[in-house]
């Protein structure tokens, strides 16, 4: 079974009920539980937990007139900032003091990230952020990672998330989720066990996009965004408990985040940022919206969003999805925090993949099986959530 199929079978398993343990244990195969488990403890004890905790990133960034922009972080350590030194080198620092160096105004950051939580933590997490803002103008989500190490059934976990997501857009606000990271590129974790969360977390990761999606969110995926960069320059993009990233690693997370966060926000004239046909020289196009996320995840900080296709929002396989790797906006260098502006404005551009034009090839996903699919692009994509 390919990927996109698996996508669409968990999203639709959460969508309607079901799932459960016999899902996980299926997953693991010949391998056996009693190789994993004996593996996932070699990995904790090479990965280690020197953090006490995260920065404190809650703040108004920047200053201007205007409306105050109400940005809500919710999540895992990725989201608090674990592994960070200064707010400042937060994701949620990262993309408030971009967002507020590109608009000129003030951005308010609550972030109400639970170091160590999984999907089903999130509820609690949105309705703490809604005592404290009611109406949020977008909500990022970063969350999978604990759910692939603790083994939490990926129907239960994606359930949580698209219930989050339909409820954040009930109120009118934005969302935008970074999906699961590939845990396969940690490097202290041993072999099988790398190979086998990395197709757990890329099964998760394609999953998440699927419902997301569907409930009328954003998403980018962060895959393996600091795995090639990372086996050449672990000190740089790692943290000390080598799990976590840095803050450079913090920088490239918001630097692949911060343009969708400005097209959810429909922030027009500041760069790649509009809501626009892809652009098939980059890999991008349009098609079912399984087939976007099987390619997603192989390709990070690819955005994936809901689009019509010749008026339908709908096709045969399910909901129509456009398939963007958005150019990273340029920060102005006296931007409120010049060092983070720097860091998102050198971020560099992820090359395309290949592609025929405006189409997306379900045969992409190599390590999982095919689809026989191909969807040809005939109409301007978004029209739709």
């Amino acid at each position: 079974m390919g990927r996109a199929r698996r996508a669409r079978k968990i999203a639709a398993t959460a969508a309607y009920g079901g799932g459960g343990l016999a899902a996980t244990a299926g997953a693991l195969g010949a391998l056996g539980y009693g190789v994993i488990k004996v593996e996932a403890k070699i990995a904790r004890k090479i990965v280690g937990r020197p953090f006490e905790g995260a920065p404190d990133d809650d703040d108004v960034y920047g200053a201007g007139d205007g409306p105050t922009l109400e940005l809500v972080m919710l999540g895992d350590s990725s989201a608090a900032g674990m592994g960070a030194e200064t707010a400042v080198q937060t994701v949620g620092g990262i993309l408030a003091t971009g967002l507020a160096a590109l608009t000129g105004r003030r951005v308010r950051l609550t972030n109400e990230a639970v170091i160590g939580a999984d999907s089903g933590d999130l509820e609690r997490q949105l309705a703490n952020a809604l005592d404290r803002v009611p109406r949020p103008d977008v909500v990022v989500i970063l969350i999978g990672a604990n759910d692939v190490t603790h083994r939490i059934d990926r129907t239960t976990a994606v359930r949580h998330l698209e219930l989050v997501v339909r409820r954040v857009r009930a109120l009118g606000t934005e969302v935008v989720v970074g999906t699961c990271p590939d845990l396969g590129t940690v490097q202290p974790i041993p072999v099988p066990l790398k190979h086998l969360v990395r197709r757990w977390s890329r099964d998760l990761a394609a999953a998440q996009t699927v419902a997301v999606v569907e409930a009328g969110g954003r998403t980018v995926s962060l895959g393996d965004l600091l795995g090639p960069e990372f086996l050449a320059a672990p000190r740089e993009l790692f943290s000390e408990d080598r799990f976590h990233p840095s803050p450079a690693g913090y920088a490239r997370v918001g630097a692949v985040l911060l343009p969708t966060v400005c097209a959810a926000l429909g922030l027009g004239g500041i760069g790649d940022v509009t809501d626009r046909r892809p652009e098939p020289t980059r890999g991008e196009g349009v098609g079912p919206v399984a087939v976007a996320a099987g390619q997603a995840v192989l390709d990070p900080g690819t955005e994936v969003s809901g689009t019509d296709l010749a008026g339908e929002a709908r096709g045969p396989r399910g909901r129509w999805a456009v398939l963007l790797r958005r150019r990273p906006p340029a920060v102005p260098v006296d931007a409120p925090s010049t060092a983070t502006a720097q860091s998102l404005d050198e971020s560099p551009d992820i090359g395309p993949q290949d592609a025929s034009a405006g189409t997306l090839d379900a045969d992409a996903d190599a390590d999982a099986g095919t689809e026989d699919a191909r969807t040809e692009v005939r109409a301007t994509p978004r029209g739709g959530g």
